[in-house]
Formats: C-alpha cells, sequence, structure tokens
C-alpha cells in the first residue's frame, strides 16, 4: 500500500508566497509516489475542493487573513476528519491554527512531520500565548525538517529538538527555471539598458525603501515585480524622491514574465530587513538564470541561499549605502558577474533542486511508516 500523505500549512496556489511555492514542489513532485493530500484555508471566502496540477486540494472558508494567519472555524474539524485518514501528518509552520487544533484533536495514532520555515517575528504578543503549545506540538513531532542550516542555528525555539531535526533546504523545479526565454515582454526598458530586479510581495520585511533609496546613486533601472499591501507608499516615496523615471513598478505579473525578468536583468536584489525573509526562494530563481544575487545579512537561510563573495555580495540590512556599493560594484564589473552568475547556477544545480529536496522527503515519510 501506498503511504497516504496529509499536507497541513495556511494557504496554497495560486496564492503565491515561499512556503506555499515549497508546499506545492513537494506535493506535485511526490503525488505519484505517494498519496497526498494538502489542507489549507482560502485567504477569504468560502471553502473549495479543487485538483491543481493532479493534487487534491481542500480550502477551508476563512473571514480573511489577520496577524498573518487565516482566520477559519471550518479548518479544525476538517482537519480532525482527514487525519483518521492518512498515515503521516506534514505540517508548514509557522502556523498557529493547524497546531494547536491538531493538540485539541488529541490524536497520538499518526506520524508527524514538521517543515519549520521560521520563527513568529512580528506577532510577538502571539508568542506570550502560544510559546507552550508550540514546544508541546515540537515535543510530538516525529520529525522537524529545517530550511536553513543558519534557521536551526538561530531559532528561538529549535534548540531543545535538534535531536530530530534535519536540514532540508527549499528548493526550485530546474525544469521551470533556467532555461533561454525566446518570447519578449515590454517591461519598460530597453534591452541596452543595465537592470536591477527585485520579485516578491510589497511587505514590511522586504526592505524595499532601502532599496529604492539606493537607486539614488545607481545609474540603471530598477523593476519591481509584485504586489502587496505597501506599493501605495513605496510609489509615494519613489515620487518624493524623483526616481519615477529609475524605478517601475510591474505589480503581479505571469509566471513567462517572471522568466522572462530573470533572463534580462543584470542584477538580482533581496534587501530584506527582518527574520520573516526565512529563505528568499526567489533568490534561487535567479540564481537558476545564472545571476548574481545582492542580499542582506540576517540570521535565518537568506545568506546561505547566495554566499557572499561566491554567488553574489551579502550587505547589512537597512543600509541603502551598501546596496548602492554593491549594485555598482556588479554593473560595473562584466567579468564578475559572469564569474558569480556561473557559480550561482553550479550552487543550484548541486544543493537545491526539487528531486533532491523531494527524495530525501520521501526517505523521511518510509522511514516513519517503517517503524
Amino acid at each position: 500500500m501506498r503511504i497516504k500523505i496529509l499536507q497541513v500549512c495556511k494557504l496554497y496556489a495560486p496564492w503565491i508566497g515561499g512556503v506555499e511555492k515549497t508546499v506545492q514542489y513537494i506535493a506535485e513532485g511526490l503525488k505519484d509516489k505517494v498519496d497526498i493530500e494538502v489542507l489549507a484555508c482560502q485567504p477569504k471566502g468560502r471553502g473549495v475542493k479543487q485538483v491543481i496540477n493532479g493534487v487534491k486540494v481542500t480550502k477551508a472558508a476563512s473571514f480573511g487573513i489577520y496577524w498573518g494567519m487565516p482566520v477559519s472555524l471550518t479548518f479544525p474539524f476538517l482537519l480532525a476528519w482527514k487525519s483518521r485518514k492518512v498515515d503521516i501528518l506534514h505540517f508548514h509552520l509557522p502556523f498557529p491554527l493547524g497546531d494547536l487544533f491538531y493538540l485539541l484533536m488529541g490524536s497520538k495514532r499518526k506520524k508527524v512531520v514538521v517543515t519549520y520555515h521560521s520563527d513568529i517575528v512580528r506577532q510577538k504578543w502571539l508568542m506570550k500565548f502560544y510559546r507552550a503549545f508550540l514546544y508541546r506540538f515540537l515535543r510530538r513531532a516525529d520529525k522537524i525538517l529545517v530550511t536553513s542550516p543558519n534557521l536551526l542555528e538561530s531559532s528561538e525555539h529549535l534548540g531543545s529538538y535538534k535531536d530530530k531535526c534535519i536540514v532540508v533546504p527549499s528548493s526550485i523545479d530546474l525544469n521551470e527555471f533556467g532555461h533561454p526565454m525566446e518570447k519578449k515582454f515590454d517591461v519598460g526598458v530597453p534591452p541596452s539598458e543595465r537592470t536591477v530586479l527585485f520579485v516578491g510581495r510589497l511587505s514590511y520585511y522586504k526592505g524595499l525603501e532601502y532599496l529604492i533609496e539606493a537607486m539614488r546613486e545607481v545609474e540603471a533601472k530598477l523593476l519591481i515585480a509584485g504586489d502587496g499591501e505597501l506599493r501605495e507608499e513605496l510609489e509615494k516615496k519613489t515620487n518624493f524622491l524623483g526616481l519615477n523615471r529609475k524605478v517601475i513598478f510591474l505589480g503581479s505579473i505571469s509566471d513567462e514574465k517572471l522568466r522572462y525578468l530573470y533572463q534580462i536583468c543584470d542584477v538580482f536584489v533581496l534587501p530584506s530587513i527582518e527574520k520573516s525573509e526565512a529563505f528568499g526562494l526567489v533568490q534561487l530563481e535567479a540564481m537558476a538564470y545564472g545571476k548574481p544575487v545582492i542580499n542582506t545579512h540576517l540570521p535565518t537561510g537568506v545568506p546561505f541561499v547566495s554566499i557572499d563573495g561566491e554567488t553574489g555580495i551579502t550587505v547589512k540590512p537597512k543600509n541603502s549605502k551598501a546596496l548602492a556599493h554593491a549594485i555598482n560594484e556588479l554593473l560595473s564589473n562584466k567579468e564578475l558577474r559572469k564569474k558569480f552568475g556561473e557559480q550561482a547556477r553550479k550552487r543550484v544545480e548541486e544543493n537545491f533542486t526539487v528531486q533532491k529536496m523531494n527524495e530525501r522527503i520521501l526517505e523521511v515519510y518510509r522511514e516513519l511508516v517503517a517503524k
């Protein structure tokens, strides 16, 4: 009989995010080897059952996202019902709604795997109430998969559970990223112009305000692909600094257009400023196209993905001048860009493919069921 898995997470495709993409890669990559389903929540609205790229997905109804988490009354009932039919529950944290209701269910029979993506950073007040439940849940887990060695060492909460932790980095599909694009898109930048690229949600922890400020000292175009709650504020800042011709907000874009942007950019920048940026999957996507990455020295997986002096440049967070200096250094040195870019592609191939990630996860599943 095939192993039956239920992945439990906050949100799922088409919602865009690093955690959601990782869950999707696992589900789609392993669906031919195990029976795997996904239980998540709607960002807002009525619950639905879907089949997405061959994967059964149930999304619980939600009143909306508050304090970074969907609020759902039906989710715990769906979790209890679906848990009865599987061998392994695979939770993706942080997701307090998921682990709290699992503990309330009181089930001890199912094997539990946790992928620990990050600590809760912004909602510090929540940890006063949630900490004891989180620790109880981590004690209950059979295996904890941590997305980087940096996160394992820096996490405020994993120290007592290292004996059951293994590092399984988030990864990307090289069948999806890294291939030359023949189709061209109008993104407001002529082919001859030097281009800096940012991809991601326009959220507080991304540090985009510092990247925009850095562009005052850079002779190039900055393309910002993505949308979010800070877009209006960032556009106002761009206008105030007189950078309208340098900084282009593209909003949400198609996957095809995203791959085109990775192909044409000279430098990719991830200027994140908070531990909420636990990994930065978009770095791998840019690296797959042989692009050097400028990132920030956070105590998370961000500088583990792209290594300072090997695949790009790492600078201090919240430092516009350091960002500008790093961008200018790469833009002015074609050979350095080429060297970092080639090493970036090689690093992805050797360490961050979906195939390698899923092989390790499947091994964990099989070990647990065998026990």
